[in-house]
């Protein structure tokens, strides 16, 4: 299975983490990458350059105005007298009120971030298209032939929506891919297995019946993203009826975890897909940071075995993971069992 991986990845560095009203240590750091490349370049898997692909598919999800902003944000925020370091929103458009579009870099970064918790910097733009660019090569990996590729993103991407980004998400990689399958796969399914709930993976898709999309996760009730997440979300118009939210309660391990896997991988072979996405996150872990639900290194073996069961090619694209003295080691578990 091909590894992909780019170094553009480390111009992109937060500052911080904004969590309860405090500026904390950003979890989402490059060593986080390092750990990741450094586990499969022990484990002998293949680091072929990406093919570069260009913004078509990344335009195929996200619109204009946010690409523009993306581009933007930095230099206009610079152009701020007094400015801080990093774009950072101190006013967000009010849902059902965002009549205008905004010039000013304040007002649009308010529109198009979901919270005060992704600060874009320098080099944030090009780190994030970069990423995306990792999980577009994957599919078209996977659609001419090969069975499974692996996408190394970062920064990780299931919060961000169509025209905004959030938790710490800034395009969104796996909805990129999947998009992209479909250039020659009539259906495909995505299951998210980060602790979070794919808020932003949900909104692209949810109006549409091409994709099914089924995500594992924390119960949002009192745990991030807190507002998307909940069971009967299940999709609208067209997309009623493909959208499988399966909201976990807190500390649920490896035996709970596996079966609710197993009831969101049945409506997963009756949708007959072409092809599969993971956004493979790493932070259900039970020492992870983010301490959302307990799922041991071996736990990730076996969600990777029901995965391949479902023998469709895949792409692996990476999502959260923050405890880095183990997320190499659950990495290589997730191969091992994905590889039978």
């Amino acid at each position: 299975m091909p590894v992909l991986y780019t170094e553009a990845h480390r111009l992109h560095e937060p500052g911080f983490f904004f969590k309860a009203g405090a500026m904390g240590e950003a979890q989402e750091k490059r060593e986080r990458a390092d750990e990741l490349l450094a586990a499969v370049k022990a484990a002998g898997y293949p680091t072929p350059v990406p093919e570069q692909l260009g913004i078509a598919p990344v335009a195929a999800i996200h619109t204009p105005d946010y690409l523009c902003f993306l581009e933007e944000a930095y230099e206009m925020w610079r152009q701020i007298p007094e400015a801080g370091p990093e774009v950072v929103p101190n006013v967000f458009a009010v849902h059902g009120m965002t009549h205008g579009y905004p010039t000013r870099i304040v007002g649009r970064a308010g529109y198009h971030m979901q919270d005060l918790a992704s600060p874009m910097g320098e080099g944030t733009y090009v780190a994030a298209m970069a990423a995306a660019n990792l999980a577009a090569d994957a599919a078209r990996r996977v659609a001419a032939g090969e069975h499974a590729a692996y996408a190394l993103c970062r920064p990780p991407g299931h919060h961000a929506y169509a025209d905004r980004g959030g938790g710490v998400c800034y395009l969104n990689n796996a909805a990129i891919a999947a998009q992209y399958l479909l250039r020659t796969a009539r259906r495909v399914a995505i299951v998210d297995i980060d602790v979070h709930h794919g808020n932003g993976t949900q909104g692209v898709f949810y109006q549409r019946p091409d994709v099914f999309f089924v995500s594992l996760h924390r119960d949002p009730v009192d745990y991030h993203p807190y507002f998307c997440g909940y069971a009967q979300e299940r999709g609208e118009g067209a997309g009623l009826g493909y959208n499988l939210n399966l909201p976990l309660p807190a500390g649920t391990g490896d035996d709970a975890y596996l079966g609710a896997l197993d009831f969101g991988l049945r409506r997963v072979e009756k949708f007959a897909p072409d092809a599969l996405v993971v956004s493979l996150g790493l932070d259900a872990h039970e020492l992870d940071p983010f301490q959302g639900l307990r799922i041991t290194t071996d736990g990730f073996a076996r969600i990777a075995g029901k995965l391949a069961a479902l023998k469709l090619p895949s792409v692996l694209v990476q999502e959260g993971g923050y405890d880095r003295a183990n997320i190499g080691a659950n990495l290589l578990s997730f191969f091992r069992g994905f590889a039978g």
